[in-house]
C-alpha cells in the first residue's frame, strides 16, 4: 500500500485526489493532509481518512484540531508543510498553488519521496534546482497537470527517440477571441467563470491572461529537457487532446479523453499502473465529435510571450514572471487593479529585470519576494 501525503488537501486538486482514495481503498493510505484557511473541511477529511499528520496555515487552528484529534499531530505554516512532506510517505501530492510549493517539494525530494506535481511554481521558479535534486536522489516526479500528464503518457515508451515538438494544449479561456480593446472591459466575475474546468480562483485568472499556458510552457522545459522552441501552443477548446508530441518522423501521438482531472490525478498515485475508473469515458459521437485547433493570439494575450522570454533568458527571470504574476493576480482578486493591469505591469517588470544565475533555494526565494515587492512600488 502507497503512503501519500497531500498538500493542499482541500483545494480541487486535493478533493479530486481523495476522490481517487475512496475508489482505490487497498493502494492508498493518507498519512498527511494540509490546508490553508478550509479548516472545516480539513476537519472531516481528517475525520475520514485519519492520517498520522495534518497541517493547518494558522498556528491557532493546529491547536484548536490537536485537542479534537489527539492522536494525530499536528503543524501549522511553512514549516507544517514542509513536515508533511518529508513525513511518513512514499509519495507527496503537491497541489499548493502558488510559490509556496516550491519549499515543501524541495525538500521533499531530499528526503527521497516521490512527487505528484500539480504545483506548476515549484518548477517554473525552482527548475534545475528541483530536476537537479531529483536525479540526485533518483525521484520520480510525476506530473499532474493534465496537459503535462498527458506528454508524459506520449513519451511512454519512446526512450531515446529525439522530439520534433510538444504540442501543449490550451482551452483558451473565458476570452478567447478577444481583442485588446475587450480586455479593457473584463470583470472579475468573467475572469473567474470558466468556461471548461472549476479550479481555485488564481489559476482561473491565470487561465483568463493565458499566462496559466505560458507557466506551464516553463513546467514542461524543465520536465522534458525541451527548449522553449520545441514547445508549442496549440489553443484546443473542447480540452479533449490533452496534449500531444510529435517525432522526428513527423508522428503525432496524442492523449485524449474526458476533462476530468482525477484521470491524471490517478496516473500519477498509481504509476505504473492504470487504476480503473468508475466514470463514463470520452464519447467519439458527442463531446469527441468535433475538435479544433487555433494559434493563441500572442498580441492580445502577452503573457505568453514574457514566459517564452523568460525561460530562454532562465535564471531570476521565470522566479520574477511568477512572483510578480502571483502579486497582480492578488491585487486584481482584491478588485485594486484591472484585468489588463497584470499584462500591461509584467511588461513593465520584466523590461526593467537585471537577471541573477546560479541560485540556490534561499537566492530563489529572495527574488521572489523582491518581485512581490516591486508589484506594491507600482501600486502604492
Amino acid at each position: 500500500m502507497k503512503k501519500v501525503a497531500i498538500l493542499g488537501s482541500t483545494g480541487s486538486i486535493g478533493t479530486q485526489t481523495l476522490d481517487v482514495v475512496r475508489e482505490n481503498p487497498d493502494r492508498f493510505k493518507v498519512t498527511a493532509l494540509t490546508c490553508g484557511s478550509n479548516t472545516e473541511l480539513l476537519a472531516e477529511q481528517i475525520e475520514e481518512f485519519r492520517p498520522e499528520f495534518a497541517s493547518a496555515e494558522r498556528e491557532e487552528d493546529a491547536a484548536r484540531f490537536a485537542s479534537r484529534f489527539p492522536d494525530v499531530k499536528f503543524g501549522w505554516g511553512r514549516q507544517g508543510l514542509i513536515d508533511a512532506a518529508c513525513g511518513s510517505c512514499d509519495m507527496v501530492l503537491n497541489a499548493l498553488v502558488g510559490m509556496r510549493g516550491l519549499e515543501p517539494t524541495y525538500y521533499a525530494i531530499k528526503a527521497g519521496k516521490d512527487i505528484a506535481l500539480a504545483n506548476k511554481e515549484t518548477l517554473v521558479a525552482g527548475g534545475s534546482l528541483v530536476m537537479d535534486a531529483a536525479r540526485s536522489k533518483g525521484v520520480k516526479i510525476l506530473p499532474v497537470d493534465s496537459e503535462h500528464s498527458a506528454i508524459f503518457q506520449c513519451l511512454e515508451g519512446n526512450a531515446g527517440r529525439p522530439l520534433n515538438k510538444i504540442l501543449l494544449t490550451a482551452s483558451g479561456g473565458p476570452f478567447r477571441g478577444y481583442s485588446l480593446a475587450q480586455l479593457e472591459k473584463v470583470t472579475l466575475e468573467q475572469a473567474l467563470n470558466h468556461p471548461r474546468w472549476t479550479m481555485g480562483a488564481k489559476i482561473t485568472v491565470d487561465s483568463a491572461t493565458m499566462m496559466n499556458k505560458g507557466l506551464e510552457v516553463i513546467e514542461a522545459r524543465w520536465l522534458f529537457d525541451a527548449p522553449p522552441e520545441k514547445i508549442q501552443i496549440l489553443v484546443h477548446p473542447q480540452s479533449i487532446v490533452h496534449s500531444a508530441v510529435e517525432f522526428e518522423d513527423k508522428s503525432v501521438i496524442a492523449q485524449m479523453g474526458v476533462p476530468d482531472m482525477r484521470i491524471p490525478i490517478s496516473l500519477a498515485l498509481g504509476y505504473p499502473d492504470r487504476l480503473k475508473s468508475s466514470e463514463p469515458g470520452l464519447d467519439f459521437f458527442g463531446q469527441g465529435a468535433n475538435l479544433t485547433f487555433e494559434k493563441p493570439d500572442t498580441s492580445v494575450f502577452k503573457c505568453i510571450g514574457f514566459a517564452y522570454d523568460a525561460i530562454r533568458e532562465e535564471g531570476s527571470y521565470p522566479v520574477v514572471l511568477n512572483g510578480a504574476n502571483e502579486a497582480l493576480v492578488d491585487l486584481f482578486l482584491r478588485g485594486k487593479i484591472r484585468f489588463v493591469d497584470i499584462q500591461d505591469t509584467l511588461e513593465r517588470v520584466m523590461d526593467r529585470h537585471r537577471p541573477e544565475y546560479g541560485l540556490d533555494l534561499e537566492g530563489i526565494l529572495e527574488a521572489d519576494c523582491r518581485a512581490r515587492e516591486s508589484i506594491k512600488e507600482y501600486f502604492s
